[in-house]
């Protein structure tokens, strides 16, 4: 009988944290079929490859961003630190295998490291995510600056065709990201960053350590927006220290797309991994329609407008 209650408990939770979801999803397979139509090459090993290669970021930085806003916190620091791990990979990566290995450890070290700094911050000294975030994207993109001033620096070319080839090696490794997801979600880790976010109050009286929790969803975001920089550096064969501006509001973007709530504890990874992908698929499109760049700028801030409208309107509506 507990068991039975507890399966009931846990496929409600996850009833409600899907709220809307399935709208999504045919929103994304629609403008995938219009994507397929404009560009069948999309359907070859070469066309796959690309598409995931250019989504696979967004994806990356869009999880990031999910990590702590299912915490009950947002960062601005996205952009600077993609940067920041492109300028670190492009010169500390030599040519052999092993400089290359040194060369990540290096980028996911940077990652975790400035992470947790913001989300001690944040948790032990009460200051609000975003403010703190804002301060720190300025200093790491000095960093960056300081590090490369001007885009240059080497990417091994064996590192870049591994990452940004011909084969689906970035859909392996977005596959085996959300395989580490749904595994952390088993820990006490995953399932205390959730509690953390929805109800802190309630999450400290069970036992949660909430201050901690925050300080770990900083450290994995940080850690996938660096390493978001790396392939981002392994695509374009070099380092350049503004490269993940635009990272920072397709970001939050994507995971409101994928109905993450701002306010910690509503939302899934899955939710924002489509999220991410129906922006990656709507950029696409657009430009094959020969959208002017300021067009697709406008055009996603109107979907971007509805996305978090509708479902908030269908709400209110809702007869009680």
């Amino acid at each position: 009988m507990p068991g039975f209650i507890a399966s009931r408990l846990y496929w409600s939770i996850q009833r409600r944290r899907n709220r809307g979801i399935g709208g999504l999803y045919v929103v994304v397979a629609a403008f995938l079929l219009l994507y397929a139509w404009l560009f069948p090459g999309i359907f070859g090993l070469g066309g796959f490859s690309k598409f995931t290669q250019n989504w696979f970021p967004l994806a990356l930085v869009t999880m990031a961003q999910t990590l702590l806003m299912l915490n009950g916190g947002i960062t601005l620091a996205i952009g600077p630190l993609v940067s920041l791990g492109a300028v670190i990979a492009a010169t500390m990566m030599g040519g052999d295998a092993l400089s290359a290995i040194g060369g990540i450890a290096t980028v996911a070290a940077a990652g975790l490291l400035i992470g947790a700094l913001i989300g001690m911050i944040v948790a032990y000294l009460r200051l609000p995510a975003i403010i703190v975030t804002l301060a720190g994207s300025f200093i790491i993109g000095g960093v960056a600056l300081l590090i490369l001033p001007r885009p240059g620096g080497f990417i091994p070319a064996w590192f870049s065709d591994l990452l940004a080839g011909d084969r689906p090696f970035a859909f392996c490794l977005l596959v085996a990201t959300l395989i580490g997801w749904k595994l952390l979600l088993a820990t006490p880790v995953g399932l205390g960053i959730y509690a953390a976010g929805e109800n802190p109050a309630g999450a400290f009286r069970s036992g949660v350590p909430v201050e901690a929790m925050k300080v770990t969803a900083f450290a994995i975001s940080g850690l996938l927006a660096t390493l978001a920089g790396l392939f981002v550096a392994a695509q374009t064969g070099s380092g350049d220290p503004v490269i993940g501006n635009p990272f920072t509001l397709n970001s939050i973007a994507g995971a409101v797309l994928g109905g993450v709530g701002f306010l910690g504890g509503k939302g899934t990874m899955r939710g924002a991994i489509c999220g991410s992908l129906l922006l990656s698929v709507m950029i696409n499109v657009m430009f094959f329609l020969g959208f002017p760049p300021v067009a697709q700028y406008v055009a996603q801030g109107l979907i971007i407008v509805g996305a978090v409208a509708i479902p908030e309107l269908s709400q209110r509506w809702r007869p009680k």
